[in-house]
């Protein structure tokens, strides 16, 4: 299918996507309803540091030229590092002058001070600044406080400080999915910069999964010579002059690996492998059929979800997987190994009359029990290797070896567990930790899952769990962040969804419990944002963008508007189109207004704005009749899985995004005033049904078609029960991917109704998606 124009400003809308998430969104969001509020004292520093201590005395101020002290190697190394920091924060520019002088900036490394393993101690007063700690990774987490103290809006004058910082958290982690969609070395070393300036390090590096093989593997060469590549659904795949295919391929030499893990290790972070098992594995599998249970050959797929393919269980399966790690280990200093075991149907499994007696040799009584030998294997393999296994909390099914790690996924009782069992944890909640979740509502978001994860549910977020025992608390290492890539075709989505909920992730790892405040949080942020801009990191605009939700009355030709923003800053505005500034009225009510109307509003804090150019909406007559995919709600009735997707092409350039649940495709526009409506025209396209549903797939539904290519039909208040309209579909949309139908709507059809769409016809290999729906008047 051919892309269409996205719509950059939005007409007046009321999200029923919104509405249909609303006990989720309520909760989610409710730490933003006070807005930002600074703490007394507060300094605007991510993550906030342990203790901070305003001194008597005066302070320091710090130019460009500002001497920079460090003796020995590794000080001089972190005082270089700072003075690059602070330079690509917009900071001034400063040198590392030698090792000892006078007024200025002095890093010390001091192995007797008792600031732990990555704690630091600050001081500022007339005579300059003094950083010093135990440890280099603590001396650079000293200079990364001090370049915030610097740049961000900061005129260079430290006031006379002492801070003494350390870590809540040894585990401050950030998954990166590059199975999926792959990311170049450059991007992978700028998410690395910027976990760094945040005080994260861990940097968990999923590089195996169905879709494609990620890391060269020397004694197995075709896990990358055919396992890293696969072609893309749809247009997606195809050349558009020859239709010839277009893989989408790459993978990482292991001198490309060594040279990201020293990357990391230069800013204190570990690199911690993770090569999924047993599920996750169709990659592999196509590389090496033997690997797999069937004689059916596989290849990577553009498909995303829960695929079946498992490795098999034999000998020669597992000592393949022993070698792998062999590598791994070889290429991989940090102490943990990541082996998935996520995600694992077992369906082939138990089909499978040489796994059955394998498992009967083993002694494993079921198949969750046969996972469970494989893992203790690789845990046994690893542990005489000096090296720890980690895994997604489905290892703690069919009992789990003593020296393993759980990363709880599946909320916090499966770390609850694992921790309460005597095995350490890392939390990374799906409800809270998934970056791939949207962040708003708004339909200026990418693609995604839109059961939205807002920043301020990812600030509350816990990892101690209340239940859990005092004496089993010290097992809860830390949290991580993961960012899956099903939809994240791009470095531009990546920052996207990353920032700012990293900030928060970070500042939950680091900063003490009792130093958290999400009000506060929000206050530090603006400073936050003009570094990261500084630093070319394409933060997300959608949480300091202006929403809108209307409620119109056409007879009355008037239309009732009401702002909001995820982050509760205040909001100013203009009604006649002319530019948003601080001194425009700020919102407070809703406004009813005469149309036409064009709207612009942007979001302030101290003065400025906070978004990169405020939201407009131009709300007339004719657009009160129309709604896009993201304005419509899903249709009562069983089976709700909301997505948004992608379309499939073209193969290069930007692309339509559609609202869709692709368990039971159906658009519900609640409330429709339809008096003196004569028909409705609906905008839709065509895209592949690219998801492995396994055992979720009972809760595909659709309407069997009743003609040769299916029919659209409107439908009052749910998609079951006899239409009010149809229209019959072609064979295939337009040369623009696209196709517009109209259906007449019954006289008897008046005031107000809830009307759904949907389109018949199985929806596997293709299904139709709406895009637009207008009423039109007789």
């Amino acid at each position: 299918m051919h892309t269409r124009t996205r719509r950059t400003s939005l007409s007046l809308l009321s999200f029923a996507l919104a509405l249909s998430l609303a006990p989720l969104a309520q909760a989610a969001d409710a730490p933003a309803t006070a807005g930002p509020r600074a703490l007394p004292g507060s300094l605007p520093l991510m993550p906030a540091p342990a203790k901070v201590e305003r001194i008597e005395g005066s302070g320091f101020s710090v130019v460009a030229g500002t001497p920079v002290w460090a003796k020995g190697e590794a000080a001089q190394r972190v005082a270089t590092q700072f003075t690059t920091l602070l330079r690509d924060s917009g900071g001034p520019v400063l040198n590392v002058a030698g090792t000892r002088g006078g007024n200025g900036i002095h890093f010390v490394l001091n192995r007797t001070l008792k600031t732990g393993a990555e704690g630091y101690q600050l001081r500022s007063g007339r005579d300059g600044v003094t950083v010093q700690a135990a440890t280099e990774a603590g001396l650079f987490y000293g200079a990364a406080t001090l370049s915030q103290l610097l740049s961000g809006g900061s005129n260079g004058v430290l006031p006379a400080l002492r801070i003494d910082d350390a870590p809540r958290f040894s585990w401050r982690g950030l998954m990166l999915d590059s199975a999926r969609h792959f990311q170049s070395l450059d991007e992978i070393k700028r998410v690395l910069d910027a976990m760094a300036e945040q005080k994260l390090n861990t940097f968990h590096w999923h590089l195996t999964d169905d879709q494609g093989w990620r890391m060269e593997i020397k004694r197995y060469p075709k896990l990358t010579g055919i396992g890293s590549c696969r072609i893309p659904a749809g247009d997606g795949g195809r050349d558009p002059v020859t239709g010839a295919e277009r893989p989408y391929c790459g993978f990482y030499t292991q001198d490309q690996i060594r040279d990201v893990i020293a990357y990391a290790a230069a800013r204190h972070i570990q690199v911690i492998p993770e090569i999924d098992v047993p599920g996750h594995a169709t990659a592999a599998i196509a590389a090496y059929p033997e690997l797999g249970t069937l004689d059916t050959p596989l290849k990577p797929l553009s498909e995303w979800g829960v695929f079946p393919n498992l490795f098999n269980t034999e000998e020669s399966t597992f000592t393949f997987l022993e070698n792998v790690l062999e590598e791994v280990i070889t290429l991989f200093p940090a102490r943990y190994v990541h082996v998935g075991g996520d995600e694992a149907v077992k369906d082939q499994w138990e089909a499978s009359a040489r796994v059955q007696a394998r498992m009967r040799e083993v002694g494993a009584g079921n198949e969750m029990e046969m996972q469970s030998h494989l893992i203790k294997r690789l845990e046994t393999f690893l542990e005489q290797h000096d090296r720890r296994l980690i895994g997604w909390d489905e290892i703690l099914e069919g009992g789990l070896p003593p020296e393993a790690t759980v990363m709880s996924w599946r909320g916090t009782e499966g770390g609850l567990k694992a921790a309460s069992e005597g095995h350490d944890v890392v939390m990374s909640p799906v409800t809270d930790m998934y970056m791939d979740y949207l962040q708003t509502h708004s339909p200026n978001e990418p693609p995604g899952r839109p059961l939205s994860t807002p920043l301020g549910r990812v600030y509350g977020f816990e990892p101690v769990p209340e239940a859990l025992a005092k004496d089993k608390q010290q097992h809860i290492l830390g949290l991580q962040a993961n960012m899956f890539t099903e939809h994240t075709r791009s470095y531009a989505r990546l920052q996207h969804n990353l920032f700012p909920r990293l900030a928060a992730v970070a500042e939950t790892g680091w900063s003490p419990r009792e130093r958290r405040d999400y009000a506060d949080f929000l206050a530090r942020l603006p400073s936050q944002l003009q570094r990261w801009e500084a630093m070319g990191i394409a933060y997300a605009q959608t949480p300091l963008q202006v929403e809108l939700d209307s409620h119109d009355d056409r007879k009355a030709g008037t239309a009732t508007l009401a702002l909001r923003t995820p982050l509760g800053y205040d909001i100013h505005y203009s009604t006649d189109g002319s530019a948003v500034t601080a001194q425009s009225p700020r919102y407070t009510t809703p406004l009813t207004q005469p149309l036409p109307i064009t709207l612009r509003a942007a979001t302030f804090f101290d003065g400025k704005a906070l978004a990169s150019a405020a939201s407009r909406f131009d709300i007339t007559a004719t657009s009160l009749l129309s709604r896009s995919d993201e304005q419509l709600g899903m249709c009562p009735g069983e089976g709700k899985l909301l997505l948004r997707l992608e379309d499939d092409g073209p193969a290069d350039g930007p692309r339509a995004i559609f609202n869709v649940n692709i368990f039971n495709p159906c658009w519900l526009w609640k409330d429709a005033d339809v008096d003196g409506i004569a028909k409705v025209r609906v905008r839709a396209g065509q895209i592949p049904y690219y998801f492995q549903l396994a055992h979720d797939e009972p809760q595909r539904k659709f309407s069997p078609a009743r003609s040769a290519h299916g029919e659209m039909d409107v439908l009052n208040g749910s998609c079951d029960g006899t239409p009010l309209a149809t229209v019959k579909l072609p064979a295939k949309p337009g040369t623009d991917g696209f196709i517009t139908l109209e259906a007449a709507l019954p006289r008897s059809v008046k005031g107000t109704q809830d009307l759904c769409v949907r389109f018949t016809g199985d929806t596997r290999p293709t299904m139709w998606v709406l895009d637009a729906l207008t009423l039109v008047p007789r």
